[in-house]
């Protein structure tokens, strides 16, 4: 029997204008799927679903503003009637040394990569406990498993999606919802470009570490060996799998850079295991 319009998987993706939500967006269109890409100037938005009429929906969206998350996910309920794929891609980058950082910089990310990221996901929430079936796409970075030098508040939100997108899948699974996070290395995205923060001060006894890091990724936009498509595409085989990874690393330097995080934070921890050991009550 053919499939129908409705039988269509609907994918719910924010920050669309570029990047992986744009690449994203437009494969699962190509798929003959249902999209709802979402920017903050749905504007930006028109081309990628041109074409798609009954399939793709541009809706504008700043996930730091709850009205328009929830107005967002109204009006993706509304028009297909279910969200069974969510990608919380909306986010960006800033560098400094822990010192250089700015605090309205640091909590603007924050509201971004963090809270605007919590805040879509328990809008989305309710539908996809109602139906028992949804996956959950928090996109995170190599920078969630691994602190470099110069982008110490960035790594700082996405180790938080990671925690919070582990906890997640232990409350949902049961239910029979997934969650998966994805660890993409440097890719040809506008992160490093137009999309990127920085500090306005630079202090000389961090030159070597974190003043080198920003001038290395100031400099290499547009020359990152990522490809958006290939990454887009490697998620969307994820989320179809039958045995899907928590964590999907995509890249060479992050699947070198996070299994070898791995291997030395575990000799580190053994190699420490009796003084851990001794630290509890002596009968415990």
């Amino acid at each position: 029997m053919a499939s129908t319009e409705s039988d269509t998987p609907v994918w719910f993706i924010t920050g669309c204008s570029t990047g992986f939500g744009r690449e994203l967006a437009r494969l699962v269109l190509e798929r003959g799927w249902r999209v709802v890409a979402t920017a903050r100037k749905p504007d930006t938005l028109k081309d990628l679903v041109a074409g798609h009429d009954g399939r793709g929906l541009a809706v504008a969206l700043d996930v730091t503003d709850q009205a328009q998350v929830d107005g967002a996910v109204r009006a993706a309920e509304q028009a297909f009637g279910r969200i069974d794929v969510l990608v919380n891609n909306a986010g960006y980058g800033y560098l400094s040394a822990v010192e250089e950082g700015e605090d309205a910089e640091i909590r603007a990310m924050f509201d971004t990569n963090v809270f605007g990221l919590a805040a879509v996901t328990r809008a989305v929430l309710p539908g996809m406990r109602a139906r028992r079936s949804g996956c959950i796409v928090n996109i995170s970075s190599q920078g969630g498993m691994i602190g470099f030098p110069g982008s110490g508040y960035y790594a700082a939100t996405k180790f938080a999606v990671e925690g919070l997108s582990e906890s997640l899948s232990k409350e949902v699974g049961p239910i029979g919802l997934r969650v998966l996070i994805v660890e993409p290395g440097p890719f040809r995205t506008d992160w490093a470009g137009r999309s990127l923060k920085q500090s306005a001060t630079f202090i000389d006894d961090y030159e070597a570490t974190a003043g080198s890091r920003r001038k290395q990724i100031s400099g290499y936009s547009g020359k990152q060996p990522g490809d958006p498509v290939r990454a887009a595409d490697a998620i969307i085989k994820a989320v179809q799998s039958d045995n899907p990874p928590l964590r999907l690393v995509l890249g060479r330097m992050a699947f070198e850079g996070v299994t070898g995080k791995l291997r030395t934070t575990l000799e580190e921890v053994e190699a420490w295991k009796d003084t851990s050991l001794g630290a509890d009550f002596p009968d415990a």
